[in-house]
């Protein structure tokens, strides 16, 4: 591929124009910085739709275009730079089972990242966006999920009767203690509603669903990436078996 050497290419200056959420929107496209995300990818085998590496190093794929340090830094949302990355198409499908994570009005880029890393772990099908979420693939939720936004299944929902199963919102101070199935491997579809961290759900959508619960904390709250993902794990986990002595 040929080397870039010009802060003003136009292949650069439209990598740069996509860390908007408006260009991202417009094209379907999102970008992934560094070597970590360029190889989950791979392994997910998602397939990048253009490639840029630093001049020199053998980093990503043979297609790849190499760049000049300097003109790489100038779309980089690093700090440091990036030594690679790549642009990727987005992937959005309706919200399906046998386990969804639901999301409104989380803001904060960071915390949809987690929530997508923590999905992954705890092997959820889908993370479903409602009103008023960050974008998920903006530059710091797309760091913050190591990788989940090439894995897990993403999903936009404008109403709560398009989610699956059994509808679970969390609440911070209202309904019974969250606990999950006798049998997660035989368990009904189910959905847990996570709001924003100040706010929390709004009450309609609390009223429109089909049981309230709430985490057991000595503290007022818990950051909403955390929520989600504690809740993840006592949906997913299994009985302890007491070993006979």
């Amino acid at each position: 591929m040929s080397q870039i050497a010009s802060q003003q290419n136009p292949r650069l200056k439209a990598v740069k124009r996509l860390h908007t959420k408006r260009e991202r929107a417009r094209h379907g496209r999102f970008v992934a910085e560094g070597e970590d995300l360029i190889q989950a990818a791979q392994r997910a085998g998602r397939p990048v739709l253009e490639g840029y590496r630093l001049a020199g190093t053998s980093l990503g794929a043979a297609d790849f275009h190499e760049v000049e340090r300097d003109a790489l830094a100038t779309v980089s949302t690093l700090g440091s730079g990036t030594r690679v990355l790549g642009i990727y198409e987005q992937l959005w499908g309706p919200p399906v089972g046998p386990l969804c994570v639901y999301l409104h009005g989380v803001g904060d880029p960071g915390n949809i990242g987690t929530v997508l890393r923590s999905a992954d772990a705890f092997g959820a099908s889908c993370v479903a966006f409602g009103p008023g979420c960050a974008d998920p693939h903006g530059p710091k939720a797309v760091r913050a999920s190591m990788g989940a936004i090439f894995t897990v299944k993403l999903a936009r929902v404008q109403h709560i009767s398009e989610l699956p199963g059994e509808l679970v919102a969390l609440d911070a101070s209202a309904g019974d203690a969250l606990y999950g199935p006798a049998d997660p491997d035989a368990a009904a579809p189910v959905t847990l509603l996570v709001g924003a961290e100040r706010e929390g759900l709004p009450a309609e959508i609390v009223a429109g669903c089909d049981r309230v619960a709430r985490i057991p904390i000595a503290t007022e709250s818990l950051n909403v990436a955390m929520a989600a993902t504690v809740a993840l794990y006592e949906m997913t986990r299994r009985p302890s078996r007491v070993l006979a002595s």
